[in-house]
């Protein structure tokens, strides 16, 4: 389970963290700088392929409280062509999402942005 305040995602078993990256069985802090994410373009397929070889099904990615966070097309792409359910939201929804789907039993991963 996780919970949401701005700029702290809280995350059950690991504590808070300004951002998160999570997978089927674990997870914790995303670090933005491993693979150079900005608000825009935004989220790279290089961001993801982490939670794919996690063995995610689904992908939940937050574009940030205020949507300022963008997803770019080929992380979009790289995701159908894998045949991986995605879903993009705010990260209010996204951890509604989230927390939906692991409760389900799926095998779900996120990226979450806690601010802007």
């Amino acid at each position: 389970m996780l919970s949401l305040a701005w700029g702290e995602i809280e995350i059950e078993g690991v504590g808070r963290v300004k951002d998160a990256a999570l997978h089927p069985g674990g997870g914790g802090a995303w670090d933005w700088n491993v693979t150079g994410t900005r608000h825009s373009p935004g989220i790279q397929p290089a961001d993801v392929e982490p939670l794919l070889a996690a063995g995610a099904t689904s992908v939940v990615l937050s574009r940030g409280q205020q949507l300022v966070l963008q997803v770019m097309p080929e992380t979009e792409s790289y995701l159908a062509e894998c045949g991986v359910d995605v879903h993009i939201a705010e990260t209010r929804e996204a951890v509604r999402v989230y927390n939906l789907l692991a409760d389900a039993g799926v095998r779900v991963a996120a990226l979450l942005h806690s601010t802007c």
